[in-house]
């Protein structure tokens, strides 16, 4: 029982759970302000009497009902640009501000399969082959690497 308590008050755990919960609030939060705002707004461009999400058609007795699949995408959409923008963005920002990339590794190519490698490999990542030390530009047999 210790074990499971630590593990459930470890630090990923309970943000996650957090991260969870506030995800779907705010999902709710979107779907309930595209149900009660955007499709009715839709349904009056469109033309589309009441609202636009309870819109279906009927083809042998089945019934297709479009307007709350064009709800769920506009839920989506907006999640998801919510997301991007307000989460994503300015992460990959202070990323790149903490910690800027490394210079790009030199590259080689691969005498087998002419891949791009880094000039310190020693093996070739794409087809596996044995690769010699780059010597004055050239690629040295791998039989002078051993």
């Amino acid at each position: 029982m210790r074990g499971f308590r630590t593990f459930l008050l470890r630090g990923n755990v309970v943000d996650l759970a957090v991260g969870i919960v506030i995800g779907a609030a705010f999902t709710a939060l979107v779907t309930a302000f595209v149900k009660a705002f955007l499709t009715p707004l839709i349904g009056l461009a469109s033309g589309a009497t009441g609202n636009f999400a309870a819109q279906k058609f009927t083809v042998s007795d089945v019934t297709f009902p479009y307007g709350a699949f064009i709800d769920a995408v506009i839920s989506f959409v907006i999640v998801a640009a919510v997301i991007y923008f307000l989460v994503v963005l300015p992460m990959n920002r202070l990323q790149e501000k903490f910690f800027p990339k490394a210079a790009a590794a030199p590259m080689r190519e691969c005498p087998e399969c002419l891949t791009a490698i880094p000039t310190a490999a020693t093996r070739c990542s794409a087809c596996t082959a044995k690769v010699g030390p780059q010597i004055g530009g050239q690629t040295a047999p791998a039989d002078l690497a051993e």
